[in-house]
């Protein structure tokens, strides 16, 4: 059998003609020279390189297609019938209702999060529901890197930015319904870093938290997008971006002159941030008013795992996310969101072997988020479980994206009085629709009536996640997620069994 989709995919809108397909290389068994290529091949020999991205990217996310041969559902939830840990052994105060979800994390400055779970990085499609549901949530979310490009007032000088005025927009979508909980967090590539993203969002514009990102699951070696012509070529160079082949060579100009100029390309730098730069700046940043760090590190190779996690130890950093195989919101290579790293339950035993050596050696311990392909409320649970406690939350992207999406959608439906079918047993009002706004007037007054839909829609999904936890936490007798450990975890094939035993790839 293959892990592996066949040479058909939805980041291309394409498919295979033949419905009987050559296993190991996804091509129909049978390939004819009348076929105008609908599959993969065929794409590529019209639209070449550029098909090494999905073609969809734009107002849609997309995200592995692979089979992976082991992750979550390899693992059943366990349950207990004696007992209560966390609350009185009582009837009154056994209840699902009782079960804390609350978390905790942050060496100088602590940061409560209402719910073990973290909205990732992100600045595309809804992103202003994608932060308002957050913080009405109560949990935190980061900015996603290159913000500065979604700006049209920034201001580059010297090369440097010097003003960046859509941050304070981006940081308000989570203010305006912070209350208590989460934080709303810049991510910075090497880009944002190099060009003073990070003195300029601190200093001009109040953000308190900065994520270096080291990489994610499905985006390993950073994007390269292709250009139009010479002059959007050079406007990409001056913004400091390396372009291929570099338009400012007057061969490269001479060549495009004469129409034969190969296609340009921008590209963001990989990181090469080591130990004593990274010291350095965030002792900087802390100087002029940062008040937390977070690292976003992906699934490479374990001994880079560890450094990041040691550095992160001696420097103080607050929280590292790791970002498992089979994420991806648009801007990945098609084979990479499939074919490159650790599915993320593999990735987070790794996390976990590592913070336990740590411990074992008195390191300071960063709060710790695993995310990558998790939606729904039993892969949360068994996510936090296999955590044994070193894991701190759990992070949701695309399934908190497409909540805010469809939350909106829905919205500007019944704002035309055009109630989608499916939905229409519940009502034809936002009252009567969106069943969780009571629990959103329970905390915000009758001000809640009038929050944008997207961001209700965020709210509401991740408060269906809560619930869900809170009812497997009870059916395990435990009324706090941090009394969670892989006792809770039935595993249902081998390969679970040996990953339960530390054995699987050993």
């Amino acid at each position: 059998m293959s892990y592996s989709p066949g040479i058909a995919s939805g980041f291309n809108n394409t498919k295979n003609r033949s419905s009987h397909l050559s296993p190991q290389s996804g091509m129909c068994s049978l390939c004819t020279e009348d076929c105008v290529g609908t599959c993969e091949i065929g794409l590529a020999a019209t639209l070449g390189a550029r098909t090494v991205y999905p073609t969809t990217t734009g107002t849609n996310q997309v995200g592995s297609e692979k089979d992976y041969p082991i992750d979550y559902s390899h693992f059943n939830i366990n349950g207990r019938v004696f007992g209560a840990v966390g609350v009185k052994d009582t009837y009154e105060e056994a209840t699902i209702f009782n079960v804390n979800l609350e978390r905790a994390f942050g060496k100088n400055h602590i940061v409560k999060s209402a719910l073990p779970i973290l909205l990732p990085a992100l600045i595309k499609l809804n992103w202003a529901d994608y932060f308002a549901g957050a913080a009405m949530a109560g949990v935190c979310c980061v900015i996603g890197e290159d913000a500065r490009t979604k700006d049209p007032n920034l201001v580059i000088k010297d090369g440097q930015v010097i003003e960046f005025p859509a941050v304070e927009e981006m940081q308000a979508a989570f203010k305006k319904y912070y209350r208590g909980y989460g934080q709303i967090a810049l991510q910075c590539n090497v880009e944002d870093d190099m060009l003073g993203v990070p003195e300029v969002a601190i200093q001009k514009h109040g953000v308190e938290a900065i994520e270096f990102k080291f990489g994610q699951s499905a985006k390993g070696t950073q994007p390269v997008n292709r250009l139009k012509n010479i002059e959007e070529a050079l406007a990409n160079q001056a913004a400091g971006y390396i372009v291929h082949p570099d338009p400012s060579d007057p061969e490269v100009v001479e060549a495009c002159e004469k129409g034969v100029c190969g296609n340009f390309y921008k590209y963001s730098r990989l990181p090469l941030w080591d130990e004593a730069y990274l010291k350095e700046r965030i002792e900087k940043l802390r100087k002029i008013g940062l008040k937390n760090t977070y690292f976003k590190m992906a699934c490479y190779d374990d001994t880079d795992i560890e450094r990041v996690l040691r550095m992160a130890s001696v420097i103080g950093v607050d929280m590292v996310t790791f970002d498992g195989a089979g994420g991806g919101s648009g801007y990945s290579p098609v084979k990479m969101m499939n074919e490159w790293g650790q599915p993320t339950i593999v990735l987070e035993k790794t996390v976990c072997n590592i913070v336990k050596t740590l411990k074992s050696e008195g390191a300071w311990i960063p709060g710790i988020t695993i995310t990558g392909g998790i939606v729904s409320e039993d892969q949360v649970f068994k996510a936090l479980a296999y955590g044994n406690n070193d894991v701190t939350t759990i992070g949701i992207c695309r399934g908190a994206m497409a909540a805010a999406m469809t939350g909106k959608k829905v919205g500007e439906l019944l704002e035309k009085g055009k109630v989608p079918a499916h939905l229409k047993a519940y009502g034809d009002t936002v009252e009567e629709i969106y069943g969780d706004l009571a629990d959103l007037r329970s905390l915000y007054g009758k001000e809640a009536n009038k929050f944008p839909t997207g961001a209700i829609g965020v709210f509401s999904y991740l408060n269906k996640i809560a619930f869900g936890v809170k009812h497997f936490a009870a059916l395990n007798r435990k009324f706090d997620v941090s009394y969670l450990d892989r006792s809770d975890l039935l595993p249902l094939t081998r390969e679970a069994k040996e990953l339960i035993d530390g054995k699987w790839m050993d």
